[in-house]
């Protein structure tokens, strides 16, 4: 127990001192060390762009298929790999639901939409595939933090990207983010390179493609969030509200940008009740 508590400790440390790489190290530890949990990893979905996904399942027998979550990762559309994100999988394989976490193309190499188009590929990749897997293909929410979020908002309410895979934007049953960007308008030169011109700007802001038919929306903010300004959870939620569609909105106290996300790891699940919010919500709707 006392070299328990100097890991958590040590742990906590690293991610609230912003040391992103250690912290990630500490929130898996407890997914690489699971026996729990069946990995299938390094699956290729894009071979035109080497672009794979990690799945996560439960390792017990179920009765039935289970639900399935699609996370995206976040990292200002340049940043990160699913390979940091197994913390996230392990979380929600606990709570019966079978995980994958896709990889994207980031920019410089890219700039949007491809980063989108990838997310999509790789939602009517599972939708094609997750059966094998023991995912229900009838069951899939997509979810994410950060840019994450905001990639995952505009394939399940743009209904463009999963056209473009030949699929309906119905396929996906619920959608879940952490601390998305979803309204805002680019003001740094790294963010005006990656969604300019300034005409393209409604095409990356997804209140403009609320109809009502997009599914259900779990919208998850921090209240100490000083990197995502919470506008973004207003501005999607009365879009949706407008339109008469299916939104939840919880906003989480003493939480920043970083321990949104870290909530769902064994070091910070005290400090919000985000796992249990997106349990209960994709239980509900799904």
């Amino acid at each position: 127990m006392k070299i328990l508590r100097i890991v958590m400790a040590f742990g906590l440390a690293v991610f609230l001192g912003g040391c992103a790489k250690l912290g990630l190290f500490a929130a898996n530890a407890p997914a690489h060390l699971s026996s729990d949990i069946t990995a299938s990893k390094d699956i290729i979905f894009d071979e035109a762009n080497n672009l794979a996904l990690d799945i996560y399942a439960p390792a017990r027998a179920q009765d039935k298929p289970s639900p399935v979550v699609i996370f995206y990762y976040g990292g200002k559309w340049q940043s990160g790999s699913r390979t940091e994100y197994a913390f996230v999988a392990h979380a929600l394989t606990q709570r019966g639901f079978v995980v994958v976490i896709p990889d994207y193309r980031q920019y410089p190499a890219v700039k949007f939409p491809a980063f989108v188009d990838d997310a999509a590929k790789a939602v009517a990749w599972v939708y094609d595939h997750i059966a094998n897997y023991g995912g229900d293909p009838s069951r899939i929410a997509v979810a994410g933090h950060s840019a994450g979020a905001h990639i995952a908002a505009l394939v399940a309410t743009d209904p463009s990207y999963l056209k473009t895979q030949g699929k309906n934007r119905n396929i996906i049953k619920a959608f879940a983010g952490l601390a998305g960007p979803y309204a805002f308008t680019p003001e740094e030169a790294d963010l005006k390179d990656i969604f300019g011109p300034p005409t393209r700007y409604k095409l990356m802001q997804v209140p403009n493609f609320i109809d009502g038919h997009q599914p259900p929306m779990l919208l998850l903010h921090g209240a100490d969030d000083t990197t995502v300004g919470i506008f973004n959870v207003h501005e999607l939620e009365k879009a949706i509200l407008k339109k008469g569609g299916h939104v939840e909105t919880r906003v989480y106290k003493g939480v920043d940008h970083v321990w949104i996300a870290g909530a769902l790891s064994w070091l910070g699940s005290s400090r919000a009740p985000a796992l249990d919010d997106m349990t209960r919500f994709f239980n509900s709707v799904m």
